[in-house]
């Protein structure tokens, strides 16, 4: 898709359908499962590299990812790869809005 179609990466993700469903009344937020109404083949990419990435971190260790280290510390292991295949999802497309090559954060690097 054309990255100029959407307005931010959370569009791109919700297009996608790496965002939860909303069954919301009265003021109260009620979040449900993920939608799946997106681009199916998109979504199984991004939550299979979620998954490889959770893997390796549990092999390796979660040293330099300390939001990810947080988050498998309060939710299950498929909730986390959801999470962080939505946040990938937001990178990429700012990589493509940007016409830019991923480039690993200095934190990482060092």
């Amino acid at each position: 898709a054309d990255p100029k179609a959407f307005r931010s990466g959370r569009d791109f993700s919700a297009w996608v359908g790496l965002v939860p469903k909303q069954n919301s009344s009265g003021g109260k937020d009620k979040l449900g499962s993920i939608s799946k109404q997106g681009d199916r083949y998109l979504r199984s990419l991004f939550t299979a590299g979620a998954l490889a990435v959770i893997r390796y971190a549990k092999i390796h260790g979660t040293g330099h990812r300390p939001w990810l280290t947080r988050l498998l510390a309060r939710r299950p292991t498929k909730v986390a790869a959801i999470a962080l295949a939505n946040k990938l999802g937001r990178m990429a497309w700012a990589m493509m809005a940007r016409n830019e090559r991923y480039s690993e954060p200095a934190a990482l690097a060092a």
